[in-house]
């Protein structure tokens, strides 16, 4: 179990599809950042993973350097992984030097071309943020190549999908995680026009692959995983408060990250970080969740669906357990095109599609071969001739 640490709720961005608008109030304190770390340390048997969170965590840069510097001399003696995820404007070459020293996965978000980024993701004066935070992902994906990028699709920005895939793919991003605006107003229209754009994405992901490139582009690759290893499939699905636990500002404790603004008082907090987990209140929203899903039982999709997603269930409908139509039609749709990408790549044996998928040693052979290919790269920098 990893905790998600939201360091306080302000932000640097206005961006009018979060779900935690930005909001002044209390930054956590070192000791309830280390006192999460603690935790951490008691309930993870090997490394522990500490994500850092918002608001915008980089508006508190002294607090992340305290509290990876606090993980790496535990006095547990056990590993802590650190992960921060960012909007980009405050992501300076110092703190990807930082975070490269540190080992600190920094995922960015930025939603593809201009049109697409500056229609919902702005400054907090209310100025575009593109021209911001384009030469930002640059940097870092110098640094770092794989990178995750976080790209969020609403329906007036839906044209712009495809276009916007292969121009990060085409700056060298190679980790891309795309999601919709569930909460957004989708019509059967903007579907239509969804659907085309993930028709392009299908043929693109198809290309790409043939031609070799490593990538990881989901929905794509969650979904074909579902159909590959729908065997085991069942342990990638979300549960709340089981595999993540977030922590606001002042050290409460909730099942996810989109509840961590509801409050201390509200009904989805399960404790806080100097009493513990109430497991009571924790194992009541889990077996809530877990309830089969109205309407869902008879579909032959549900073991593979992200329905037993509770916080997307909340966040759209109210409700752990109710699903939103906007989740179902795009569930169906996903897993359409990515069973023909998987038909095609399996039917023609491609080599680069069966060993990211049906070789569990893939990540490491895939790094071991950049690694070796980095100090050619380097050898040849040094020796020209």
């Amino acid at each position: 179990m990893h905790f998600t640490l939201h360091l306080s709720s302000a932000c640097n961005m206005k961006c009018d599809y979060c779900y935690a608008p930005p909001r002044d109030g209390a930054v956590m304190t070192e000791t309830v950042g280390r006192r999460v770390m603690d935790m951490a340390a008691e309930t993870n048997e090997n490394s522990c993973g500490i994500v850092f969170f918002g608001g915008e965590p980089l508006l508190h840069k002294n607090l992340v350097h305290s509290l990876v510097e606090y993980g790496e001399h535990h006095p547990s003696g056990k590993p802590f992984h650190f992960k921060v995820t960012t909007n980009g404007v405050l992501l300076d070459d110092d703190f990807i030097a930082y975070a490269v020293r540190h080992g600190i996965v920094t995922a960015l978000s930025l939603d593809g071309t201009a049109p697409a980024h500056d229609a919902h993701r702005r400054l907090a004066n209310g100025m575009p943020s593109w021209d911001r935070v384009l030469p930002r992902l640059k940097a870092l994906l110098t640094a770092r190549p794989y990178s995750p990028v976080f790209t969020t699709v609403n329906p007036d920005t839906a044209p712009y999908l495809s276009d916007s895939v292969a121009f990060l793919m085409g700056l060298g991003v190679k980790y891309m995680i795309v999601s919709l605006n569930y909460a957004a107003d989708w019509t059967d229209k903007t579907f239509r026009i969804l659907e085309r754009e993930y028709k392009k994405l299908a043929a693109l992901y198809l290309q790409w692959t043939r031609e070799e490139r490593k990538f990881y582009f989901s929905p794509f690759e969650v979904k074909l995983s579902s159909h590959i290893n729908r065997h085991c499939y069942q342990k990638e699905r979300c549960e709340l408060a089981k595999k993540q636990v977030s922590v606001d500002a002042g050290g409460f404790l909730y099942p996810c990250v989109q509840f961590a603004s509801m409050g201390p008082d509200s009904a989805w907090c399960i404790g806080n970080v100097f009493d513990g987990i109430n497991e009571a209140a924790r194992t009541r929203i889990q077996q809530e969740s877990m309830q089969e899903k109205a309407g869902c039982q008879d579909c032959a999709l549900n073991a593979r669906c992200n329905n037993t997603c509770g916080c997307l269930n909340w966040q759209t409908t109210g409700d752990l357990n109710t699903i939103s139509p906007v989740l179902c039609r795009y569930e169906q749709m996903l897993m359409k095109t990515s069973d023909r990408i998987g038909e095609k790549l399996y039917r023609e044996r491609n080599p680069q599609f069966l060993q990211k998928h049906y070789n569990e040693a893939y990540p490491y052979l895939s790094l071991i071969e950049d690694l070796e290919k980095g100090v050619i790269q380097a050898a040849r920098m040094t020796n020209p001739e």
